[in-house]
Order: C-alpha cells, then structure tokens, then sequence
C-alpha cells in the first residue's frame, strides 16, 4: 500500500510538473499572440492613419481641382454675358440709330390751345407727314376723330363744323393712341391687349397684333382707362405699360410700325404708381407723376434703353403753371413739343434739351 502511494504522488507530481511545462508552453504562446496583436494593432491603426492621410489629400486636391474648375467655369459664363451684352447694345444702337443724341433738360413754357372736349381725350399731329393737320380723339371710348387742317381751324369757336369726321370701325379704349404717317394707332375697346392699325385716309384695318404682358392693370395709376399708352419718337413706335409681375413698374416695348413686329422690350425702374402720364422722346421713357387729387405735375423717372442718359444726373423737372392733371402727353419728334391733354384743355408744352454725355 505505502509503495503504491509513494507511486500516486510520484504520478501526481509527474503530472504537476507537466502541467507546469505546459502552462508555460502556453503562457509562452499566449504572450506571443499578445504581442502579434499588438503589432497586428500597431499595423492596422498605422494604416488607417494613412489612409485617413491620403483621403484628406484627396479630399483637398478634390476641392482644389472643383475650385478652379467652378472658377474658370464662372469666368468663362462672365466673358460669355459681357460679349452678349455688347453685341446687344450694338444692334440696338443700329436698331435704334444712336445719332439721337439729346436729352430734356427743362420745360420752357406752356400755351392753351383750345379748351374743348371731356377730361379725358388726345390730340396731335402727325409727325412722319408734311401736312398741318390737327388730329381730335375726345373721350376714353370712342370711334370717331376730328382732323382739322391745320391749327388755325381747329381753334375756331365753330372748329367742329369744319372738321372732317372719320369714323373707326372698332372702338379705341383709353387715351394712349397715336397718329404716325398717316396711320392711327390704337388699344381696341373690349380687348385685352390688341392694337390695331387703322389707316385714316383709306378709312380701314390694315393690321392687328397683340402685346404680351399689356392691359391687366394700367399705364399709369393716375389715369386708369389707358392700359396701352403708344408713343412716337425719332425711332418710330413705341409701347407703353405696366405689368403685375414687375411689381406695378412700368414696360417699355419698340415696334415696328410697318409690320407690327415687337423688337425688343425693356423692363425699366419708373413705378406706375401716382403716374399720369408718360412719352418716349429721343429712345428715352421720362414719365410724368402727380397727386392723386391733382397739382404740379413732375417728371422724376427716366429710363435710357441705351444707357446714355444717367437718370441720376437729371433733376426733377416740373411742368410749368398747369394745376390739375394730365389725360395724355405724347412728344413730337418734328416740332421737338409736348401735345398734352389736360383736364379738357389742349396744350403744348415747349422743351429745352442739352446734348447727351
């Protein structure tokens, strides 16, 4: 029994001691795979950090490359526009022809013509004829014109007997009409936006065309009935009106008076708001405000198609001793005067002009 025993502990020890031998062993190998781990983790964070590196140097000449791109892109838009608007400028000079170099610089004085006809109403002559005629559209809706001879006639107390009476076919609406070599032209009645081309000799239609964006809400605040003013100036024919979409500010179209084509149409600054009047003179717009009640009426808005008038530069212009309000100013580029229709007078306004800079 005590030589088995001694046996079992030698057994027993035995197997300690290879118990020991192979705790080492795999100490041994466990702080190995330690430090593999940590030379695997060493690795890894090492090469994350250089990727993290080389992302950002991407990232960087990324941003880089796009900045010089949106850049050159911006650039090259910018050299695009300003060729554009260059060669914009020069066919609306040769449009336009730039040798219309002057500018009002004052109101010299006022003459009553006559004193006829409604509050509201127009007269003129036609400046692309020779003849004196005197033109007499009374009324915000009508369809008939008197034409006089000349001024002489039409100021005669008897002045509607000696008038020749044409009679349109279609009514006008409002007081933005105007007469240019030998035709009327005007916003028909009842339509929204079509202006019609009457020829006054041969007593008919000869064309239509409607003017997008016209006759929603007046020219002018101050003169409610006309939604298309049509104005003359050395250029040819214009149209005047405001639209919901600018805000009440006042547009500006050129038209061809022979085909009745639109050439080209600027948004401009001049508010329609406690606007009366207004008339293109030298391819300029210069619009005419009041109070509503009535006063001195001003112009204090110009607008410049081609840029060379800088409305800054001109003062506040008044009409001289007219108290009450306008109906309708329209220029005459032959005579260099204002044909105005104030209150039922007929005036003319003389101007003084100074050179264009």
């Amino acid at each position: 029994l005590k030589k088995r025993l001694e046996k079992c502990n030698q057994d027993i020890r035995d197997y300690v001691e290879e118990f020991r031998d192979f705790s080492k062993m795999v100490l041994s190998r466990l702080a190995g795979l330690n430090n593999y781990k940590a030379e695997v983790k060493s690795g890894v964070e090492n090469l994350l950090t250089r990727i993290e590196r080389v992302q950002r140097d991407i990232d960087y000449f990324g941003s880089v490359t796009d900045s010089n791109t949106c850049t050159e892109v911006h650039e090259d838009l910018v050299k695009q526009q300003l060729f554009e608007e260059a060669e914009e400028k020069k066919k609306l000079k040769l449009m336009l022809n730039a040798s219309c170099d002057h500018r009002l610089a004052g109101i010299k004085s006022l003459k009553v013509v006559k004193k006829t006809g409604d509050k509201h109403g127009s007269w003129m002559k036609d400046p692309g004829k020779k003849h004196t005629k005197i033109y007499l559209l009374n009324g915000s809706i009508n369809n008939v014109i008197l034409e006089f001879a000349n001024i002489m006639t039409f100021m005669e107390s008897n002045h509607t007997v000696k008038a020749r009476r044409v009679t349109l076919p279609l009514p006008w609406e409002g007081t933005g009409h105007i007469i240019y070599q030998g035709f009327l032209f005007y916003h028909r009645y009842g339509s929204l936006n079509e202006i019609i081309k009457f020829n006054i000799q041969k007593r008919n239609i000869t064309d239509q065309m409607l003017l997008p964006g016209a006759g929603r809400i007046p020219a002018y605040k101050l003169s409610p009935s006309t939604k298309i003013d049509l104005a003359i100036d050395e250029q040819g024919l214009w149209a005047i009106h405001a639209e919901p979409e600018t805000g009440g500010n006042i547009v500006i179209t050129k038209i061809n008076h022979i085909t009745m084509a639109i050439e080209y149409t600027w948004d401009t600054s001049c508010n329609s708001k406690d606007a009366e009047a207004a008339f293109m003179a030298c391819n300029t717009l210069y619009v005419v405000y009041n109070l509503p009640s009535g006063g001195t009426s001003r112009i204090q808005c110009v607008y410049d198609v081609l840029d060379a008038v800088n409305p800054y530069e001109i003062p506040v212009l008044h009409f001289p001793k007219h108290q009450g309000s306008h109906s309708t100013i329209h220029y005459n580029p032959k005579e260099k005067q204002l044909f105005a229709w104030g209150d039922g007078s007929q005036i003319i306004y003389k101007l003084h002009t100074k050179q264009k800079v």
